[in-house]
Order: structure tokens, then sequence, then C-alpha cells
């Protein structure tokens, strides 16, 4: 994590610093879905906002992405943290499989964003929080499985443990179904997901969906299969803001410098801190944009 943090402030030194905003600078108000993920980024912002001397009203745990997106939509706030394959289907509610270039898929959101709810995306970081499908090495090892087509093959022997949207949208169940023929033996509901990872681990369960940015995955050694038809859309993370907002220069910087801190590896180890060490999201993005050189 450390060499992660020292090379990312490197690349950070070369840029110009954040010169802090006069005071009665306005409020950003920065919202955030309901995990904790979401609640490290939307700390990320502010937190950065605030050292460029924004004032910032915190608007953490709204609730699932159609309440966050409502509330942005409706102006009750400015600007919070969403995954392009998100705007894609419980957003614009497309169906089928989608396009699978993160590019694409992020113009696709962008344009419709702005048609539709005169709201924007503002460039994606470098987290791309998709779903994943991982089992145990030892499973893996068994039966030969790197890629979700190798999966195909056995599902009938094992059992899988997901969480209850994934029974019903296209990218769960349905596309895996379709894509590569995949029907398990048996399935079971976990409402949270540190249940299905305790299922897995305690082989209750032999497969779970998970995302790319779980913690449990680096730390179990979990395997994570490949998506080799391309079944799962892009989850590029990207601050999603009203129009008005994005015509800030200054703001729209600041929040690039914190996406170019953060990728995968890095989301998975705060998430870990949050989860596991039990510290709060607030202080971890703090310490970590300070350790960044970010913030003094």
């Amino acid at each position: 994590m450390r060499l992660i943090i020292a090379a990312l402030a490197a690349l950070l030194a070369s840029l110009p610093p954040l010169v802090p905003s006069p005071a009665g600078a306005q409020t950003i108000r920065v919202g955030s879905k309901n995990f904790t993920e979401q609640f490290i980024v939307a700390e990320l912002y502010a937190g950065a906002l605030e050292a460029a001397g924004y004032r910032v009203e915190r608007k953490i745990n709204l609730g699932a992405t159609l309440v966050a997106h409502e509330a942005l939509r409706t102006g009750a706030i400015d600007l919070y943290p969403e995954y392009t394959g998100t705007g894609i289907l419980a957003v614009m509610k497309a169906t089928g499989k989608q396009d699978s270039d993160p590019k694409r898929v992020f113009e696709q959101v962008k344009d419709f964003y702005e048609r539709e709810f005169n709201l924007t995306w503002l460039p994606p970081s470098r987290v791309n929080n998709g779903y994943a499908i991982v089992v145990r090495p030892e499973t893996a090892r068994e039966h030969g499985l790197k890629t979700l087509t190798d999966l195909g093959r056995v599902a009938g022997k094992l059992k899988l443990g997901a969480g209850s949207e994934f029974f019903d949208r296209y990218d769960g169940l349905p596309g895996l179904n379709e894509v590569y023929g995949i029907t398990f033996s048996v399935t079971r509901q976990f409402a949270a997901l540190r249940l299905r990872y305790e299922a897995l681990a305690q082989k209750q369960v032999d497969v779970a969906n998970g995302f790319s940015t779980d913690w449990q995955i680096a730390a179990e050694k979990f395997t994570a299969l490949d998506d080799d038809k391309n079944l799962f859309p892009p989850y590029e993370l990207a601050p999603v803001v009203r129009m008005e907002i994005a015509r800030d220069a200054k703001l729209v910087e600041t929040l690039a410098r914190v996406n170019a801190l953060i990728d995968n590896r890095t989301m998975q180890e705060l998430n870990r801190q949050v989860e596991v060490d039990k510290r709060e999201p607030r202080r971890v993005a703090a310490d970590f944009l300070k350790q960044a050189g970010l913030v003094n």
C-alpha cells in the first residue's frame, strides 16, 4: 500500500498545488450510496474539496442507486460517486447484453444523463468495480476453473451464494444462463455481502458473486473467474454532478486529482481498513489524502 501511495504522490507532485478558494466559497453537497466503498470515495471527494477551499456538506449513506440519483436530479446534492454499468442498467434501464468497451459505455451514460436529467459524468477514476464471480482456490484447482466458460461446464455440481438483485438482473443469473449456459445445483440468497464471503469460506456455497474491489478477494485469496464473453458491462467509478457544478474548472480538477489516486487494488485496501480494522471512512479517507500529498 505504501508503494502505491508513494508512486501516486510522486505523480501528484508534478502538478501545480491546489489553491484554496477565498472566504465565501460556495457550499458543495457531496452524497453517497449506502455501502462502504461509496462512503470512502465520497469522503475522498469531500476532503479534497475542503482542502481546495470549498465548504462541503456531507450527505453520506443516502440509500440505494435510485435514491442517490433522485437526490442529485432534484438538487438535494451536487455530486456523488457512481458506476457506469449501474448508470446503464439501473438508471437508463437498458436490457440485454451491453457494450463491453469502457469508453463507449462512459459516453453513452454521459450523453443520456445530460439529455434526460441535466446532469453529467466527470472523467472516471481507474476503479472498475464490476461483478466478480469468485470461488475458493481449491475449487478452481479441482474443476480447472479460470473463466466463466469453464464454470458453465461444472455449475450443475456447485452451489451459488448471491445477493437478491443477482437473481433478477440481466448481468446476474439470467445473463449467466443465456451467455454461458450456467445453472447451479443450489442457489442461496444473502442480503449482506460479508455473509456471502463467509458462506464461501465456510464451504456452505461453492461460488459467490461479489465485486472487483472487495477486500475479501485478496485477503482470502479467492479466485475471481474471467468474464471471457464480456457479460458484465464496465463499472468505472466517476463523479456524477449537476451541470452547473461541472462548469467549475477548479472543482473538476480537484476531483480529477482524487480519481488519479484510486484503482481497484487501492480500494480493496481502503475497504479493508473500514470493514476489518473498523476505522471510520472519513478518517481512512483523510489519512489516505494526506499520505498521498493531496491535503496538508
